[in-house]
């Protein structure tokens, strides 16, 4: 399933790429706007927000701090995982609002399906562990799940899933190759909160262990006192 020539990793791990799954998820925000209430469009950013949230500070911790698993090469949870499994799940769902269960459910399986690829991308391209790739798309989809599962059974009003469909669907396209540096400003900040002159880097942090405690210096045998012959004589 997953067997796909280098190159093509490439394209898939720019759709969890925060230029492009940030607007679509403002995107998503304001058709829950016109579709449904400012409450749930506020929903679906509080959580979204909370996921982004998690992300920054994991990195930030390590960049920062050094702070990670060192047995499962865990330095943060990826960023393009979790966007990725949030964002296509609500978009699919949101999409397939009108459509039966079973359609509205196959598309959110979809949604975290391709979550998944992305999560599996960020690994092959060896930006991330297997373990940071998990959490990140564990968080998403929990992000993802507690939203629909909220909003399950709301009927939407003034609702054009076409239109949704579309919009969405321009918005991948303009958007798929742009990048952004966000790596570079999660280290900024993280050298501001912490002092460091330089971020910590995996390929140092993982080479350190734990030094063996030294032994302790042996006592300094005392020196031989000097026999009266060779005391000096301080009336000299």
């Amino acid at each position: 399933m997953f067997d796909l020539p280098f190159y093509l990793w490439y394209p898939v791990t720019r759709l969890g790429g925060v230029a492009l799954t940030v607007p679509l998820a403002l995107a998503i925000a304001l058709w829950l706007v016109l579709g449904y209430t400012w409450r749930t469009a506020c929903a679906w950013l509080g959580l979204l927000g909370g996921a982004i949230g998690v992300v920054t500070l994991s990195k930030i911790a390590f960049l920062g701090w050094g702070l990670g698993i060192r047995a499962w090469d865990f330095t943060g949870v990826s960023g393009h995982a979790m966007l990725s499994s949030a964002v296509y799940p609500v978009a699919l769902s949101l999409m397939l609002a009108n459509l039966r269960a079973p359609a509205r459910l196959g598309g959110v399986l979809l949604g975290l399906a391709l979550g998944l690829l992305v999560g599996v991308s960020r690994v092959v391209l060896e930006a991330h562990s297997p373990a940071e790739a998990i959490a990140g798309c564990v968080l998403g989809g929990l992000t993802a799940l507690l939203f629909i599962a909220g909003s399950w059974h709301v009927r939407p009003s003034r609702f054009s899933p076409f239109a949704i469909a579309v919009s969405l669907a321009a918005l991948t396209f303009a958007l798929h190759d742009v990048r952004l540096p966000t790596h570079r400003w999660v280290a900024h900040l993280a050298l501001t909160l912490s002092g460091h002159e330089r971020p910590f880097v995996r390929a140092r942090w993982k080479a350190q262990r734990k030094q063996p405690a030294a032994p302790p210096a042996a006592a300094p045998s005392p020196s031989p006192s000097p026999s009266p012959a060779m005391r000096p004589n301080p009336f000299h």
